[in-house]
């Protein structure tokens, strides 16, 4: 038992269906041939009848037992060995690919079986064949899949690829059968669902929060929308619980109106207090003044950054801050805390946040929100581990056409920046890359700066390692008309008057990316421009972003065209890859495994 603990360690493995996961990557059939198959590896009986050397090559002819025909084979690589394996009159079970040569069967260096009539399943691990053939024939039985709880199709398939009777039982023209498959999927997303559900643990609340949102929603100068509310509502029937602290994550799409859900959720933990950590000083600064501007003016809202406080921290009602958070010493506890950007932070700074406020085994109702937007598959894998609600649709139309350009439309470019600008619009271009580089066939921010500067007034620049770039981009809101920069502005500060984006080098960058970077622009409603700038050719990945504004479509798409496989992380820290289940497309599968899970509990 000790022996197989230490064989799961090294095979990084926790549960048995892990252990059945690890599929073999080949198998060796040392089944005796029922026909001749030319072009295909057989296994035959045979009798050596000559044996001939010719320029250091060992050439054997053979009788076929069972048809009576003759086969040559040629041997490249000979030792004393061969010599004497291969005597004429020995008898033999030869295997290897069967060709035919003007009427004559050939067959190159043939290996000389001694176990017949077996399948062995070829494993691609860290540890020895003999190791991990014995691990699955101790544990991989039907009893064990069947307490798993599997049913007899699942448990039967999984049987079948570890111990065959035949290949055709797995194989269908050299791959995995599509039924199979499909049973490896289901067993993927069933063992992932029932790891989650493991790793979910309830506290109780440090109370219920029942406070009223009507001031707040009454006083919005617009009307919230159907998505907004249900949320809302969802979230009211979390904190209004005391023996279950909310565990929620909240993912809208860029420009959905996520900051009203948080301002509603603080009217709901009135009369006591709110905390919301963000992971920049520029969104915490935004969200601070879209909390002045529209809660209640009983409500008080303070402000901790390092170095940095606005208003008073210990008698406030919100508090809204970036990571200094975590190193106040005196941080008043909150019944509700609320992380946003929630991915941009590791799992030890959401989590102490948490336990700061945490007390006698109670914890806060704890919500975090998220702009990156994830295929729905996803979704419904996290809410295994805690509640999720999807924001899909904005508060208004937003009119961003989306064109990719290249080198001749840059005349066209110009003229169209120079029109905005006359409007008093603002443009915004990013580079990828600060500075020069052989491995990257653009100009970069330093390379490019000058000819804006000198063609245009009133051009800021910025990037990711500048000490600056937060006041930098707070004038160029109020002053700018050109903004250089790398994909810096990503996530972070509203722009109202941005109407023009150019992401050059567009092909490098990840449609999740290209998809924050046009939420830049049209945030008030205004018709504005996406354009992706490519020296190369038509690009069917940047072809189909052009036509999708939906994020959520973009996070399927992106998964299509990502080479890696499909990367779950955001609540599951593990960056999970599955080697079967296809997160763009396998939604059933998915939904299907989490009815199943429930009834296994």
């Amino acid at each position: 038992m000790e022996e197989a603990k230490q064989l799961f360690k090294k095979l990084k493995i926790h549960s048995l269906l892990d252990l059945a996961l690890i599929i073999p990557s080949s198998y060796n059939d040392t089944t005796l041939s029922s026909t001749l198959k030319l072009g295909k590896v057989n296994t035959l009986e045979a009798k050596v009848v000559d044996t001939s050397v010719y320029h250091g090559k060992l050439r054997v002819t053979f009788n076929l037992t069972r048809s009576g025909r003759r086969l040559s084979s040629t041997f490249f690589r000979v030792t004393p060995y061969h010599h004497k394996l291969f005597e004429t009159g020995s008898n033999h079970v030869i295997q290897g690919k069967l060709e035919e040569y003007k009427g004559y069967l050939q067959m190159v260096q043939p290996k000389s079986i001694k176990q017949v009539g077996r399948i062995t399943p070829k494993y691609k691990t860290v540890l020895k064949e003999s190791e991990i053939a014995s691990l699955l024939e101790v544990y991989v039985t039907e009893k064990n899949l069947f307490n798993e709880g599997l049913d007899s199709k699942e448990v039967a398939t999984l049987m079948h690829i570890h111990f065959p009777k035949s290949l055709e039982e797995v194989y269908e023209n050299g791959v995995f059968k599509p039924d199979l498959v499909d049973v490896l999927k289901f067993v993927e997303a069933f063992n992932h669902l029932k790891k989650l559900r493991g790793k979910k643990v309830d506290f109780p609340a440090l109370r219920a929060l029942k406070g009223d949102i009507k001031p707040f929603v009454e006083n919005l100068p617009f009307t919230l929308t159907a998505e907004q509310k249900e949320v809302i509502t969802q979230i009211q029937i979390d904190l209004a619980s005391e023996e279950r602290a909310a565990k929620r994550m909240v993912v809208g799409d860029v420009g959905s109106g996520k900051t009203m859900v948080i301002l509603a959720s603080v009217m709901m933990a009135l009369p006591y207090k709110s905390i919301l950590m963000a992971p920049t000083s520029l969104l915490a600064l935004q969200l601070y003044e879209e909390a002045c501007k529209h809660l209640p003016k009983d409500v008080k809202v303070a402000l901790v950054m390092q170095g940095k406080d606005e208003g008073n921290y210990a008698q406030a009602d919100f508090i809204i801050g970036t990571h200094a958070l975590l190193y106040k010493e005196d941080l008043p506890q909150a019944s509700l805390v609320m992380v946003d950007e929630q991915h941009r932070f590791g799992t030890k700074q959401r989590q102490s946040l948490e336990a700061l406020m945490s007390g006698e085994g109670k914890k806060p109702h704890f919500i975090q929100f998220s702009a990156t937007p994830i295929p729905r598959t996803q979704a419904m894998m996290e809410s295994e581990l805690l509640d999720v609600s999807l924001i899909t649709t904005t508060p208004f139309e937003r009119e961003v056409l989306t064109q990719t350009i290249s080198r001749q439309d840059f005349p066209d470019l110009l003229t169209h920046i120079k029109e905005e600008i006359a409007q008093k619009h603002q443009v915004l271009i990013i580079y990828p890359l600060v500075e020069e580089s052989s491995e990257v066939p653009y100009q970069s921010l330093d390379e490019s700066r000058e000819f804006w500067e000198s063609k245009f007034e009133n051009v800021y620049v910025t990037h990711g390692k500048d000490k600056q770039k937060e006041e930098i981009l707070l004038e160029f809101r109020e002053k700018g008309d050109i903004l250089l920069a790398t994909t810096v502005v990503e996530v972070g500060i509203s722009l109202p008057r941005l109407t023009l984006i150019v992401i050059v080098g567009a092909e490098r960058l990840g449609l999740a990316t290209l998809h924050q970077l046009r939420g830049r622009v049209g945030r008030n409603g205004l018709k504005s421009w996406c354009y992706l700038y490519s020296n190369t050719q038509a690009n069917d990945r940047l072809t189909q972003f052009t036509k999708t504004t939906n994020g959520f479509d973009i996070a399927k798409l992106d998964l299509k065209f990502r080479d890696s496989g499909d990367i779950l992380d955001g609540t599951m820290q593990s960056g999970q890859r599955f080697k079967w289940l296809d997160m763009a497309e396998d939604e059933k599968v998915v939904e299907y495994a989490k009815v199943r899970v429930k009834s296994a509990y």
